[in-house]
């Protein structure tokens, strides 16, 4: 009997709660800014886990606390709010990027998602006073969002790997998709980062979330991201996706 393994990626979710129509992803990548940020929701919002993704033909990675494992993959919600959070710690090499974003969008259109928001650290040149958020977002996800928000537009550029992918998808559908930026440095975690993408999603959706305890938040997790962080840059001296974007 063969044991030969496909070395395509593939991805398969698993849910037993439907998701809610807004989901807020958090992506392993530089800094962890996003990733923190959409702990911290769960955390801060008290959302229980409601799903999770698994990977084929990738190095994976099994999180573990209090000598648990846990999926790298999960979603969050909780019954009486309207988000779906997705934590997302396994990182994405460039090549797999579509093929995931293939999975999560066909389980958005399985689910009657309507929103896909992105929250991202990105590490592009920037000056001291330049530490904001911005957006990219779909015609639909601007107008129905962002027409009564102070948010800034990010001014040019492109974006690729997994944001790119499920940006597109954004031109290509009715889904709304908006990824929210901010400038990142190589601390891990960024705290400073994640907060401004806190404070910024929650202009956005008005759930109350205080960004204040972020700091201490992070500090307990700290090791544990500068694990990961390690485990990145190894990854990352193979292959790594790179948003590339330009005031």
């Amino acid at each position: 009997m063969s044991t030969h393994k496909s070395s395509e990626p593939s991805f398969h979710i698993s849910d037993h709660t439907v998701p809610s129509a807004t989901v807020v992803a958090g992506f392993s990548a530089f800094g962890l800014a996003g990733l923190t940020a959409a702990d911290y929701l769960v955390d801060h919002l008290d959302l229980t886990e409601t799903g999770h993704l698994t990977a084929d033909a990738l190095p994976s990675i099994t999180p573990f606390e209090a000598g648990r494992p846990r999926h790298h993959s999960r979603f969050f919600s909780r019954p009486d709010l309207d988000l779906t959070v997705f934590v997302n710690e396994l990182f994405l090499p460039a090549p797999v990027a579509d093929s995931f974003a293939d999975a999560l969008l066909s389980w958005t259109d399985e689910h009657g998602v309507s929103e896909f928001v992105v929250l991202s650290g990105v590490p592009y040149a920037h000056g001291p006073d330049e530490h904001d958020t911005f957006y990219v977002a779909s015609d639909d996800y601007r107008d129905h969002r962002l027409a009564d928000v102070d948010i800034r537009p990010m001014g040019r550029g492109f974006l690729d790997g997994i944001n790119g992918a499920l940006m597109y998808r954004g031109i290509e559908s009715d889904l709304q998709t908006a990824v929210f930026i901010t400038p990142v440095h190589a601390q891990v975690p960024d705290v400073s980062a994640a907060i401004r993408l806190i404070e910024t999603f929650d202009r956005v959706y008005d759930l109350g979330v205080d960004a204040g305890p972020l700091e201490e938040f992070a500090r307990t997790v700290e090791q544990y991201y500068q694990d990961l962080a390690a485990r990145l840059e190894k990854v990352e001296e193979r292959q790594t996706p790179e948003d590339r974007m330009y005031m």
